[in-house]
């Protein structure tokens, strides 16, 4: 997996990510742990998209907490990615073609994870987020800007 074409703050949601997992003493990164870095780096776009779909964040956020401590846990070894997040992570690059963007942002992550059809992408679906729907806010937040650029998100 290329990270370099992902945006700065989606490699500081990856790696905030593999942090999580690593606290918990759990060896193989999930999409649970995906979101939750998401969550943790993005304060603006993640939450905007997330009110936009009428999804209640206090609730999700203690639901995919509950799924983060099941993780199984596993001491010693390096963190590996899951079939589900290797899964999420293809995804959200394959969602580059729909907006004509160079690299992969926050929001084609989200759209990855919801893609998946895990137990994560079944949470934010269970609270109101449809991919249609996500990709529809999207639109709407960038009036037609592309992500061209790894510091797009500071912009």
């Amino acid at each position: 997996m290329d990270l370099n074409k992902f945006t700065i703050r989606s490699q500081q949601a990856i790696q905030q990510a593999q942090t999580i997992a690593s606290g918990y003493g759990q060896q193989v990164l999930e999409n649970g742990h995906l979101l939750k870095g998401i969550l943790e780096v993005d304060n603006d776009v993640t939450p905007f998209l997330l009110k936009k779909l009428n999804v209640n964040l206090p609730a999700m956020q203690q639901a995919l907490d509950r799924i983060v401590q099941g993780y199984p846990k596993v001491s010693g070894g390096q963190v590996t990615l899951s079939r589900y997040a290797n899964d999420s992570l293809t995804k959200a690059l394959a969602a580059l073609k729909e907006f004509g963007d160079e690299f992969a942002s926050v929001e084609h992550l989200l759209i990855g994870i919801l893609d998946s059809n895990d137990t994560v992408a079944q949470l934010l679906k269970d609270n109101g987020a449809s991919k249609k729907d996500l990709v529809a806010a999207i639109k709407e937040l960038r009036k037609g800007s592309r992500v061209t650029s790894q510091s797009q998100e500071e912009t």
